[in-house]
């Protein structure tokens, strides 16, 4: 008798957003404002060297991104559950997992 094994293979991204709570995007693109968050990240996630990463559009395992955002160990002020519960971080992390990837540089004519 044979068995047979199947290896499926998971890509990061999709392992962490099936780990990730059900969030509404486009309250998470909301919060994602009226908390601050754009003022280092940009409102598009893409972030800024001087001020903040990219968060966006691939962003890290939703575990990862709650343990950084209530314990951060840079620059970036602990958002505890009180400034920012977890049914709204949930939503602020399916508008970054709703972002679209950017056009590739050389489909961009200008950096031809």
């Amino acid at each position: 008798m044979r068995i047979a094994i199947f290896v499926v293979a998971i890509s990061a991204t999709a392992l962490a957003q099936s780990a990730a709570p059900s969030g509404d995007a486009k309250n998470g693109k909301k919060l994602f404002a009226a908390d601050g968050c754009y003022q280092c990240h940009g409102y598009e996630a893409q972030g800024a060297a001087p001020t903040g990463p990219r968060l966006g559009p691939k962003p890290i395992a939703f575990a990862q991104f709650q343990k950084y955002v209530r314990q951060p160990t840079g620059q970036m002020p602990p958002y505890t559950v009180k400034s920012i519960p977890d049914k709204d971080l949930a939503d602020i992390y399916a508008f970054l997992v709703s972002l679209p990837a950017p056009p590739a540089a050389d489909s961009i004519p200008a950096l031809k």
